[in-house]
């Protein structure tokens, strides 16, 4: 079976600060437009990066949603979420919160209160999911999947674990709940793996390389790269130099208009213009 085509290695754009509390890695759409790897819309990547002791939790304070998802991945540290609905969570390690901002949501996110306290690494992934024009304005909802919830996969030959968050992968699925057909797994392998998988080629797939060095087809990839593949073929081959740490996404392309304003993504002018109005009107409810 053919290897699916490289089409680019990133390496990863210079860093901005997301409120005071997340360092961050825009790849898409900086490096990767959101027509190209739909239903993935933006990624800002968290290396890994020391937050000093404060008694004032750092984070980004109370602001409006619509028309997609955010998912946020924790790897090191922990983070915490509040939203207009009444949802609230934390998530640590291999963590993740599932937001559906549907027709319209405000949330904060910010470091956990002892975690803040005690200071310490903090590596996380924020991703946006579009959602179909159809579900756009959805009921927002919350996801919170903890530890107990992530499906975890021994990878053939000692490879590693899979930690599978959305979506198929090697006859497993995740837990999260998806509006279109989207995987999100975390890798993680041992030094001197040797594995391979498969996707719908149709679909579009990225690999974010978080820590170590690998083989992905035959290219070289370092810590803090992302790839991004051709839709021709379905199998990759990955092979780690050294205990590594990656993150697969992979979706369905929605093939719908993308109109996206500051934080409101939705198909067309008017849709943006009015979901300014709601949330100046009080429609996205209330949140201190």
């Amino acid at each position: 079976m053919p290897l699916r085509s490289i089409e680019a290695i990133f390496n990863p754009p210079p860093h901005h600060w997301v409120g005071d509390g997340l360092k961050v890695h825009n790849f898409i759409p900086t490096r990767i437009p959101m027509q190209r790897i739909s239903p993935f819309v933006m990624m800002d990547y968290g290396a890994t990066n020391y937050f000093p002791p404060s008694d004032t939790p750092k984070g980004v304070g109370a602001h409006p949603h619509r028309g997609f998802e955010t998912v946020t991945i924790a790897y090191k540290g922990k983070i915490a979420h509040h939203d207009s609905k009444g949802n609230s969570g934390v998530i640590g390690e291999g963590e993740v919160q599932w937001m559906t901002a549907g027709s319209g949501i405000l949330h904060k996110e910010y470091h956990e209160e002892e975690f803040s306290k005690k200071g310490g690494d903090l590596q996380m992934v924020q991703l946006w999911v579009n959602l179909p024009a159809k579900d756009k304005m959805t009921e927002p909802k919350y996801q919170a999947l903890t530890k107990d919830k992530i499906v975890k996969l021994e990878l053939p030959g000692n490879s590693g674990v899979a930690e599978i968050i959305a979506g198929d992968f090697l006859g497993k699925t995740g837990p999260a709940f998806t509006f279109s057909p989207v995987t999100l797994v975390s890798l993680k392998l041992n030094s001197g793996a040797d594995f391979s998988f498969e996707l719908p080629k149709e679909n579009n797939a990225t690999i974010l390389v978080l820590e170590g060095d690998v083989e992905i087809n035959s290219k070289q990839v370092s810590q803090n790269q992302m790839v991004l593949f051709t839709n021709d073929a379905e199998k990759i081959e990955i092979k780690a130099e050294t205990e590594s740490i990656l993150l697969i996404m992979s979706g369905q392309p929605l093939n719908e208009p993308i109109f996206s304003y500051g934080p409101f993504l939705m198909n067309t002018k008017a849709e943006i213009i009015k979901a300014f109005e709601d949330f100046e009107a009080g429609k996205f409810g209330q949140l201190d």
